[in-house]
């Protein structure tokens, strides 16, 4: 049974998410919270396996507590946003902090949630189930334990304090020797070619000059910002590709994603427009409600923006988006990234078939591991390749 802390300053909210959850006969509401102090209390006394997480609260905000909680007993966690700009700059931070994912608020209308009980249901048990969200916790446990340790070393003025200090040195080093027990024990091992990297850093150093492919679709949902964010940080200014990026994610969402993006990275990243040049250096972020694709106009692509078509479940679609690159299929580095469900596998597949290069990020790295386990099942991958090397991956991919 999965226990879940609901903490949101709304009654009929928590009231709300309570029904859904319990909804799902694996999962427990084991109490409720109405303001991030609270919720903190709660967090000791109940030990849930998720928290469902507002933002916006009296006495302490979510990015408060959940900041003090990440750095004291790091739990999984699922925000609820509201669908504005500032509930996007504020749940991208959360995401930065140490979020899991998110569900947005709806803010129209009466029916909260109405239509995305199972979406949210399977989000938690997809979450506290996830390899890397315990590997994740194990790690953020670990570090708190090792700050534990320096902070008891810290000299005392007192010969007493000195003593006690050196007691409590030794169990949090015990505690601390236990948490890397504990790490090395949740590395999963996985069947090669099933969700474990086969990818391996070369001592090369990375190729320059005009690359054999210049276009990069890469397709992500369920933890997909804070990995996209990490991936794009890393590449140089003088990228020689453009990034085309299907992102699930709500419309209020996405310019506040493209936005933070541009201002931490290298290359320029913006919320893509209909009509826009595949510039070299440039990642466009499908605007959420919305599909992204190129179309050829005269001799040269160029981007597609449009909610055509409009029954597609997923908006951007990831499925669109490599079908639509595969007419440049040898030009193209197709990217599958964490996120549920098998959204953008079909297109894939479109794709490997026209000459395109294929990537997917490891079972291990993945918050969810649905999307990529898609395309590693269909045998349709060049390399299954971790997070934190994603970026030295893509370079070399565009000269194959």
């Amino acid at each position: 049974m999965i226990k879940v802390l609901v903490v949101d300053d709304s009654t009929f909210m928590r009231n709300s998410l309570t029904r859904m959850l319990t909804s799902d006969p694996e999962i427990e509401v084991v109490g409720q919270a109405g303001d991030g102090i609270e919720a903190l209390e709660k967090i000791k006394e109940l030990n849930p396996d998720l928290i469902s997480l507002d933002l916006e609260m009296p006495r302490m905000g979510g990015l408060e507590m959940l900041e003090k909680m990440m750095r004291d007993t790091p739990k999984p966690v699922l925000v609820i946003s509201s669908l504005t700009y500032e509930g996007a700059e504020a749940t991208l931070k959360a995401l930065e902090l140490g979020a899991l994912d998110y569900m947005p608020k709806y803010v129209e209308g009466t029916t909260v949630f109405a239509i995305a009980q199972k979406e949210l249901t399977e989000k938690v048990k997809a979450l506290v189930k996830s390899p890397s969200t315990r590997l994740f916790l194990a790690k953020l446990r670990m570090k708190a334990v090792k700050s534990s340790v320096v902070a008891v070393r810290t000299p005392s003025a007192a010969s007493a304090e000195t003593a006690a200090a050196s007691s409590v040195g030794s169990a949090a080093a015990a505690q601390a020797n236990a948490a890397n027990a504990k790490l090395s024990s949740l590395s999963i091992k996985a069947v090669p070619g099933q969700g474990q990297a086969t990818y391996v850093r070369p001592n090369e150093p990375l190729p320059t000059g005009r690359p054999n492919r210049d276009i990069v679709a890469i397709s992500v949902s369920t933890g997909g910002p804070p990995a996209v964010q990490k991936v794009l940080t890393a590449l140089p200014e003088n990228f020689p590709a453009c990034i085309l990026i299907a992102q699930h994610m709500p419309a209020a969402f996405t310019g506040a994603f493209a936005k933070r993006l541009d201002s931490l990275c290298k290359i320029t990243v913006k919320e893509a427009k209909n009509g826009d040049p595949i510039i070299p250096g440039i990642a466009y972020v499908c605007p959420g409600a919305q599909h992204i694709s190129i179309t050829i106009k005269g001799a040269l692509p160029q981007i597609k923006v449009s909610p055509e078509p409009t029954t597609e479940i997923y908006k951007p679609c990831a499925n669109i988006l490599n079908q639509s690159v595969s007419i440049m299929g040898n030009k193209v580095v197709g990217l599958t990234m964490t996120g549920m469900g098998a959204d953008g596998c079909e297109g894939s597949k479109a794709l490997k078939a026209k000459g395109g290069y294929l990537i997917a990020q490891s079972e291990d790295t993945c918050v969810v591991y649905g999307m990529p386990r898609a395309v590693v099942e269909a045998k349709i991958f060049n390399d299954i390749v971790d997070l934190d090397d994603i970026s030295d991956a893509l370079i070399r991919a565009l000269y194959k």
